[in-house]
């Protein structure tokens, strides 16, 4: 499949009817012993969310939501890629190509779509446009699964880089958090030639050591970060970067035990005072979970982990780089950090509000920073 194929999801009913039966069906853990998420998602709370997913959430209209958007495949690699592929009524629009981790998809980019595609239309600027292209993780949503190893952050970002060229783009610019801002940092690694410079809203900049004598608040509070993640916040990574096919087998197998993998991260990683629909609506959640549920990705999407969490690429990078850096993110980094590991830093931005779903908790503050982020971008790599 070289040529782009038009790509609509459609779901069968029997696959709708089925999940129905095992939400009805689920095997429940006994309640936590505590009153709080420290031992995971709550069974009160998981159970309530099931209930609703099973009776109330209408996917049908999700779907049509979903599908509002122009989405296709192609083949790279061998493998088939599912990514939307939205063109800007601007002529001058600047291609980008944005890239989600886990535990989320494609659903984090609805909100910002638009917005990004069509800024006039939302109150902003014509030279702000952009030409959207969001694919699918290999292992992930609609994105077909790797059958043998080697899938990880390098081979993915090669992969885009291809997408882009067979989408006849010669230059674009390229954004992304969690996974994504590795894949996105390891693509303008790789293809300075035609990536014309990248925003990311989790960068992976590790502290400097003269740093450590004269902390900033905002590198104390990264630092504390690193720390609640290591000692409490991590066990997932640990599970999906050593063992993802013996986790996969439960996830695929019980909705209920794919939504509480998911639902503690909503919860852990938002700006969401304690309690995840604080940030995100009870659907919005499901819809991401149905990209993981419906195609069976359990396993799949956790062997990225398995590919890349322990040794990821840490390549040098010289085109112009944006960061925006949202205050309940897992991983900070302040400005003098990415100055050290980014070679040319032209935007760097600390929010008030927002964790790691950017994109998803905070839409408009979102688009405001990928828009000044690649202002700075088209600047420096017109230089």
């Amino acid at each position: 499949m070289s040529k782009l194929i038009p790509f609509e999801i459609k779901i069968a009913d029997e696959a709708l009817d089925d999940l129905k039966q095992r939400l009805a069906n689920t095997r429940w853990a006994d309640a936590e012993t505590v009153d709080d998420w420290s031992q995971g998602t709550p069974e009160a709370y998981l159970r309530e969310v099931c209930d609703y997913w099973g009776n109330q959430y209408d996917w049908r209209a999700r779907e049509e939501r979903l599908n509002r958007f122009p989405q296709f495949k192609t083949n790279l690699n061998g493998l088939d890629i599912h990514f939307i592929h939205v063109k800007s009524p601007e002529s001058t629009a600047t291609p980008m190509i944005m890239t989600h981790g886990w535990p989320g998809s494609i659903v984090e980019f609805q909100k910002v779509i638009g917005p990004l595609s069509d800024p006039v239309a939302h109150g902003g600027q014509a030279e702000d446009a952009f030409d959207i292209i969001c694919p699918s993780l290999p292992g992930y949503g609609f994105s077909d699964k790797p059958t043998e190893p080697g899938w990880g952050i390098e081979k993915i970002a090669a992969t885009w880089a291809a997408l882009m060229a067979r989408l006849g783009y010669e230059k674009y610019v390229a954004q992304g958090g969690d996974w994504g801002s590795m894949v996105t940092t390891s693509l303008a690694a790789q293809d300075p030639e035609h990536c014309l410079g990248i925003h990311l809203n989790m960068a992976i900049a590790p502290p400097t050591p003269e740093s450590m004598d004269n902390l900033t608040e905002l590198e104390k509070s990264a630092l504390a970060g690193m720390e609640h993640y290591t000692s409490l916040d991590s066990g997932y990574s640990k599970q999906q970067s050593t063992r993802p096919q013996s986790l996969g087998y439960g996830l695929v197998d019980s909705p209920a035990g794919q939504a509480a993998w998911i639902l503690e991260k909503f919860w852990s990683w938002t700006d969401c005072s304690g309690h995840p629909e604080n940030a995100l609506t009870r659907d919005e959640m499901l819809d991401n979970i149905m990209l993981y549920w419906l195609p069976a990705t359990g396993a799949s999407s956790a062997r990225l982990y398995w590919e890349s969490f322990n040794s990821p690429p840490m390549m040098e990078v010289t085109v112009p780089v944006g960061v925006s850096v949202f205050p309940h993110e897992i991983f900070k980094a302040s400005k003098r950090w990415c100055e050290a590991r980014y070679g040319n830093l032209v935007y760097h931005n600390v929010l008030k509000k927002g964790g790691h779903f950017a994109a998803f908790e905070q839409p408009e503050a979102f688009v405001e920073e990928v828009r000044k982020s690649m202002r700075r971008v088209r600047a420096g790599s017109a230089k």
